[in-house]
């Protein structure tokens, strides 16, 4: 009897030994199979999971697997995807190979071709109706690929004499530059109106000092030549925001709205959804609190307001969501709002954070409609985050509007990697607003510059007298984030290859002499506007710019990676004004200035640029 007794335990202790070893913890190094050099941000993912790791800048990841083994995906853009088996091997080292081949047999069609195709509506802003359409390099049924973007009209040069000042408000989404590599990545070129360049540009950190004083955010100016026209000048502003530690961070009163309609049924949408949140519940402790509404038919409340220390109950109501059904999107919104409210914490952040893939189709679902609910939620001292999800019928027009009108921002999730960097690596910026509606207006002088214009930013312009007015409403600045802004500049006494404007027949334009002090360098002064969160009156902040005539190739990192972004960004969109700039051009600046580059966005750039420059020649 005691032996069986003794037995039966020692069958209880290996079961349980096996149960507490039932995971161990792998690691390796990807390096370029052609030079061996180290390859950062590589996705390294366990197949048939969500479970993943990034390379770090030495290339090396560490990674969590079960006992039994499985197999490792390595992907990476610009190489070929190698799946691994794990095995018994607790190190394992993995060499890529340049996809050159399969960027040889991509064949784009009908890119640029204006008429009723399969394909990606561009939106008018000048019309209800649709302006034109873009064609994927697989084709599809135009009932699957609806997606919808808002159609940009470039900015052009203004002269400073008749228009000395421009006024914009920042912008901190940065979802086009991960929509844009989601469509290169799959052998596509993006839709023109998908790239907005000053999303693009504001996707990467800059190496900005943090604000010292009082104030929220540290201003940075740089000016150099434009990489693209070296007898025209670039300016660069940055914006750097106060970081706060998490520890540190007020509490939260977050309401989760969640689409579960049946568009929502894909791999990349629910599924992934639900991973993403995931993320984002283990980065939340006690004094945060989290209710989770969802939207299909109808809306309801799946949970009520719960402590973040409760992760396994916000866990378990996540886990039991299932799509299907139509999609009332004004309906939950206005629920989502409603139980923010009756859980306001005051001091802290107030937040619904919107997941969907933008499909509104019942109820208020116009842009319309949409921005006055938005626009009235947010007077009440609740902010929003959108995130996207998808593609096929993604309506990214309609949730860029949404986060706009509703102090928030807005962030495109293609993978759990991209998940990762915005619900846990940019956790503070993403959901910790510390300074709203941030404006600048930037004054130029004539006696120095002839034309200029804004790189990026066209939906985000506003009236030169908006800048002073409290009421309007412009964009919000997160823990951490940095916000960045280009200006092409066309200097004095240089010869411009733009139109102007005819004289006039019925009256004289002759221009002012201008008002300068002939000892200043100044070629611009740049004020700022900003309020506290729950401020209601703006401070104004002062900063002027001198030429120093730096050479390009003795501009900071910042200066040429965000030249670099942005050129990319044109290229994408057939500028006119980077006519004779190579992909190959833009690859080589951004090499130069990759910088410490310890999460691997900025290699992944690199390697983006190259594969567009690659499909691109073979077209």
């Amino acid at each position: 009897m005691k032996m069986k007794a003794l037995s039966l335990l020692v069958l209880l202790l290996s079961l349980a030994l096996m149960a507490g070893t039932s995971s161990r913890t792998i690691t390796g190094r990807v390096t370029d199979g052609g030079d061996g050099s180290p390859l950062p941000g590589v996705n390294v993912l366990l197949k048939g999971t969500v479970t993943g790791a990034v390379t770090d800048v030495d290339g090396r990841y560490q990674l969590t697997v079960p006992t039994t083994g499985g197999k490792l995906v390595i992907s990476f853009i610009g190489y070929l995807t190698q799946e691994i088996e794990i095995g018994t091997r607790s190190i394992i080292d993995v060499q890529l190979i340049q996809d050159v081949q399969s960027l040889t047999e991509v064949v784009v069609t009908g890119y640029g071709i204006q008429g009723r195709v399969p394909g990606v509506t561009r939106k008018s802003k000048k019309a209800n109706g649709v302006r034109g359409y873009y064609a994927p390099a697989y084709q599809q049924s135009p009932d699957y690929n609806t997606e919808e973007y808002e159609g940009i009209e470039e900015n052009i040069f203004h002269d400073p004499s008749t228009k000395p000042l421009s006024t914009f408000s920042i912008d901190v989404d940065a979802a086009s530059y991960a929509n844009v590599r989601r469509f290169i990545s799959q052998g596509q070129r993006p839709p023109v109106d998908a790239v907005r360049v000053e999303e693009m540009i504001n996707y990467f950190d800059y190496d900005y000092a943090q604000p010292k004083g009082e104030d929220p955010f540290s201003i940075y100016t740089e000016i150099s030549e434009a990489p693209w026209n070296r007898e025209h000048k670039l300016v660069h502003i940055g914006l750097q925001g106060k970081k706060i530690v998490t520890d540190k961070l007020p509490p939260s009163n977050l309401v989760f709205l969640i689409d579960v309609s049946g568009s929502m049924a894909d791999p990349n949408k629910l599924p992934l959804l639900k991973s993403s949140f995931k993320m984002l519940v283990e980065q939340l402790r006690d004094q945060h609190r989290v209710a989770i509404v969802v939207y299909a038919g109808a809306a309801g409340v799946v949970l009520p307001s719960t402590s973040g220390d409760d992760k396994r109950k916000i866990l378990e109501s996540l886990a039991q969501l299932e799509a299907g059904g139509s999609t009332a999107g004004g309906a939950g919104i206005k629920l989502a709002y409603k139980i923010a409210r009756q859980n306001f914490v005051e001091g802290g952040n107030n937040r619904v954070i919107l997941a969907t893939d933008g499909d509104f189709n019942v109820g208020e679902s116009s842009n319309e409609a949409m921005e006055r609910l938005i626009e009235e939620k947010r007077e009440e001292g609740v902010f929003l985050t959108v995130l996207g999800f998808g593609m096929g019928n993604y309506k990214d027009s309609k949730m860029e509007v949404l986060a706009d009108k509703g102090n928030g921002n807005y962030a495109y999730i293609d993978n759990i990697l991209e998940a990762q960097k915005v619900l846990v690596n940019e956790f503070g910026g993403t959901l910790f607003t510390i300074a709203k509606d941030v404006k600048l207006q930037i004054e130029f002088n004539p006696a120095r510059v002839q034309a200029y214009r804004l790189i990026g930013y066209e939906n985000r312009l506003l009236k030169d007298e908006d800048f002073n007015n409290d009421k309007k409403d412009a964009g919000e600045l997160g823990s951490g984030h940095t916000v960045t802004a280009l200006y092409e500049v066309i200097p004095v006494g240089v010869k411009s290859n733009f139109p102007g404007v005819d004289p006039l027949k019925y009256q004289t334009n002759k221009k002012k002499e201008p008002v300068v002090i002939i000892e200043s360098n100044e070629i611009m002064t740049i004020k700022f506007r900003y309020k506290k969160p729950d401020g209601i009156t703006s401070k104004l902040m002062v900063h002027a710019l001198v030429d120093e005539q730096v050479p390009l190739m003795k501009s900071s990192d910042n200066f040429r990676w965000s030249a670099a972004v942005a050129a990319f960004g044109m290229l994408l969109r057939d500028s006119e004004y980077v006519k004779g700039y190579t992909w190959e051009e833009v690859a080589q600046l951004a090499g130069g200035a990759r910088g410490r580059d310890e999460q691997g966005y900025r290699i992944e750039f690199i390697n983006l640029v190259k594969s567009q420059g690659l499909l691109v020649s073979r077209r």
